[in-house]
């Protein structure tokens, strides 16, 4: 018995030592005092003097000098050449955003109550009117057939709209003729339009995400401000953002796009500016620009700006009016109607003033991308990809209940089953994280690390729901027209996986390579310790950061043993958390998992990180999980903790701890250094991995989004749902209430079928003779003969005379390099 209390004991001791990061000080006292315990207990048994050896060689290396010289110098040699070194650009990128719920999750112990301080949805008076008014009105405008279709392109009278109702102008302040909206406003406001069309929001979301208007808001003179931001917020300026070029996607180091400080005659006297050459593409809202945001490489051969040759990455406002810029082509992204399309430039002048933030403002343009991008990622592609994703679920859901295969509604079968729950998960999921990362940036944080993992996540979910909803709507989602709904999301789907940093990039090379460094509590220091070319200064940064560092390793390793091995029983879940501490505590569990990963990965791979590409993404997905559980349990008690969404949270959560083990999984299974594998496994997947949500449940939260009502209302929020039956998804909305209100009648009729009382064919008229046979009541004879016109009208695909799909051949040479290259396409 007392050989079972000192192991019991023992273990509560080793896990509270380690799990509260006690220095070598207290872990040798606590040892020597314990072997003391066990020697008077059990008469010095020679097994016992370990217990002498562990403390002795703990306390010495407790003291300074013994710790240095036998700990902290060996490691600090050893990672020197092992780290990876920091380029300035990146450097900048690291030091642009702010840390904040990731860093929370890297800790390994993350305080929830930072989470739930984050505000729920909250809207002004005036963004809400503004939400449920011009909003609303330009979604009732906008046809998107005829965008897509007949146009190609957004009509004049769409511009107007948005130029006189001030949606050009939501980022900019008040104080400069904007509207001074809210991150979360501005999320929804796009959402919105987003829903009703894909083309139409990019209009409105480019001059309101990364571009001229927020660059000179945030870092513009005061002359700038004044003279553009009016013009901009007005709409009498069309912005654009040029970035990507040819050889400079991702890669910004490799630009080539040069601006050089001379002096030239502009407006007749001599003036100090720029001559710049640039070539530039998919730049979107080029073709229509009238002010080109330009990055280039600055250089200063004759030290003007007094800072050297070479400036650096540098931003500029070009008026797209001037002598060289060629502007005003078009690509097909996609085949897609917004416009966006190349720019070159060639020895083009402008004042030195045109730099944003003037001469001050030289050499500093990758750090203001990168502030503005830390914030920006993190509203539109993220509140398109949402309202997608709630769209096609909301769509997909009336569809599937309307629809009737072999007797009964497509969305009772379990085929059809699967995606329709993928559907109402993404879109509880995808919102959630949506409202919550919103509610961030209008708090004032730029989530680097959130805004990266956010958007390959939401932009691949949406992928996914898209191609869900095609596979479920069968060919009528295939047959394009204007009453097809989905199309024009499946068209713009790639797109939105490919820009601002394309989705292979954003995880394999950014959300963890660099969010490791941004978010960890210890790694940034450390590097920088180890690159400060004071080396005894570096070795006694070094050397308290170690410490720590040290600590929390054993504390994450320790703590994931011990919350894997029960389960996570005894996680802490924040307080008056009710139905769902279970969850809590699951995600509690996992965070420490993933840190203690996290903290291994980059430790033994250093460096090698960067070509390590597959660890790295698994590792982003891994957080990206961690993210989404801790958005969906958050979104449930902002929502009020609503019974009905406590089946989807559910089905959500376990869907999450499932996705984050197989990450865990494949990073163990692939890890270079096999030793470690072999020791992180049975601390972080210790029983396995964990099961995803089961049929039955998948079966339930489908069985609630088939129906009209308030579960139905709050998975698919703030997205345009028209109630006119003219309109194909009012008519899709109406029919779905009709089918509910007929259901039992249906039933009985479905019955005399069956029995062959009444033959369904089109040479009778089925539910007349039903009447007549006294099967139904005159009001339900006439419901179901209103409901079969209304679901021929949902179920039917546009077909056209054969004389209208000819279009004239028209050979358009392309911008291609080669002049013989040559795009022959059918144009109206």
């Amino acid at each position: 018995m007392a050989e079972l209390i000192f192991a019991v004991v023992a273990l509560a001791g080793f896990f509270a030592l380690a799990m509260n990061r006690v220095s070598l000080r207290t872990w040798a006292i606590v040892i020597f005092v314990f072997t003391l315990s066990l020697q008077i207990a059990f008469g010095f048994p020679f097994w016992t003097f370990a217990g002498w050896l562990i403390a002795g060689l703990l306390f010495a290396g407790s003291m300074p000098h013994l710790k240095r010289q036998y700990i902290t110098l060996p490691v600090y040699r050893a990672l020197k050449g092992a780290m990876p070194a920091i380029s300035e650009t990146e450097r900048e990128a690291l030091e642009a955003g702010t840390t904040g719920w990731d860093a929370e999750l890297f800790s390994g112990a993350p305080d929830f109550n930072k989470l739930r301080r984050v505000a729920p949805i909250t809207l002004t008076d005036e963004e809400r009117a503004f939400l449920d008014g011009p909003t609303n009105e330009l979604c009732k405008r906008l046809d998107d057939w005829r965008i897509r279709h007949d146009l190609h392109d957004v009509p004049d009278d769409v511009w107007q709209f948005v130029r006189d109702q001030g949606f050009l102008g939501m980022l900019i302040s008040k104080e400069h003729g904007g509207l001074g909206f809210s991150a979360q406003a501005q999320s929804l406001v796009l959402g919105k339009i987003a829903s009703r069309s894909a083309d139409a929001v990019t209009i409105v979301m480019v001059p309101n995400s990364l571009g001229p208007g927020e660059l000179i808001e945030k870092y513009g003179t005061d002359a700038q401000k004044d003279h553009y931001l009016p013009r901009l917020a007005k709409g009498e300026e069309i912005p654009c953002f040029a970035l990507t070029g040819p050889f400079s996607g991702s890669d910004a180091a490799a630009m080539r796009d040069v601006g050089i400080v001379t002096k030239a005659m502009h407006d007749g006297k001599e003036t100090l500016g720029i001559r710049l050459t640039w070539d530039k593409r998919y730049i979107t809202l080029a073709p229509n620009a009238t002010l080109l945001g330009l990055a280039f490489r600055l250089f200063d051969p004759d030290n003007h700006l007094g800072r050297g040759e070479d400036v650096g990455i540098t931003l500029g406002l070009i008026p797209t009016d001037l002598e060289g810029v060629e502007i005003g082509r078009r690509h097909l992204p996609t085949g897609a109607a917004f416009p966006n399309g190349p720019t070159k430039g060639k020895d083009v002048f402008v004042p030195i003033d045109q730099i944003i933030g003037g001469p001050e403002g030289a050499g500093q343009g990758w750090r203001m991308l990168m502030s503005c991008l830390a914030a920006g990622r993190s509203v539109s592609l993220p509140a398109t990809s949402a309202a997608a994703t709630k769209a096609m679920a909301r769509h997909s859901t009336a569809y599937a209940r309307i629809r009737k295969q072999f007797g009964l509604p497509i969305g009772f079968m379990e085929g059809v089953e699967e995606p329709l729950a993928r559907l109402v998960e993404n879109a509880y999921g995808m919102e959630a994280a949506r409202a919550v990362t919103a509610s961030m940036v209008s708090a004032g944080e730029k989530p680097a690390v959130i805004s990266a993992l956010l958007k390959y996540v939401s932009t691949e979910r949406m992928r996914q729901s898209v191609n869900d909803a095609l596979d479920i709507h069968g060919g009528r989602g295939v047959c394009d027209g204007p009453a097809n709904y989905i199309q024009a999301a499946y068209q713009m789907a790639p797109v939105g996986i490919t820009v601002e940093g394309a989705n292979i990039l954003t995880r394999t090379l950014i959300t963890f390579a660099q969010g490791a460094l941004r978010s960890h509590p210890f790694l940034f220091a450390e590097i920088e310790a180890l690159q400060d070319k004071d080396r005894d200064r570096g070795i006694e940064t070094f050397e308290k950061t170690f410490d720590s560092h040290r600590a929390f390793l054993f504390s994450n390793a320790a703590g994931a043993l011990f919350h894997n091995v029960t389960l996570g029983r005894f996680a802490t879940p924040p307080s008056n958390t009710g139905d769902v501490s279970y969850w809590w505590r699951q995600l509690a569990r996992a965070a420490r998992s993933f840190a203690f990963v996290a903290d291994v990965t980059v430790a033994l791979l250093g460096g090698s990180l960067k070509v390590k590409q597959k660890i790295a993404g698994r590792m982003a997905d891994a957080l990206s999980e961690l993210y989404l559980l801790s958005a969906i349990l958050k979104r449930y008690e902002d929502d009020g903790r609503q019974a009905a969404d406590r089946k989807v949270v559910d089905y959500c959560a376990q869907n999450c701890l499932h996705r984050f083990d197989v990450a865990l999984r494949g990073v163990i299974d692939n890890f270079p250094a096999r030793w470690a594998a072999w020791a992180m496994k049975p601390l972080v997947l210790t029983y396995g991995s964990r099961a995803p949500a089961s049929d039955k449940h998948g079966k339930d939260i489908v069985r609630l989004a088939l129906k009209p009502g308030a579960f139905r209302d709050r998975l698919t929020r703030e997205i345009y749902a028209p109630d006119d039956p003219a309109d194909p998804i009012g008519l899709l909305e109406a029919t779905l209430v009709k089918a509910i209100a007929c259901e039992e009648a249906e039933k009985k009729l479905e019955r005399a079928i069956r029995k062959g009382e009444v033959r369904r064919l089109y040479n009778t008229d089925w539910i007349k003779d039903a009447e007549e046979k006294g099967i139904l009541s005159a009001d339900e004879a006439r419901d179901l003969a209103s409901l079969r016109d209304m679901t021929a009208r949902v179920i039917a695909v546009d077909d056209f005379a054969a004389v209208d799909l000819k279009h004239e051949d028209k050979t358009l040479q392309s911008g291609d390099a080669d002049p013989s290259a040559r795009a022959h396409i059918a144009a109206e």
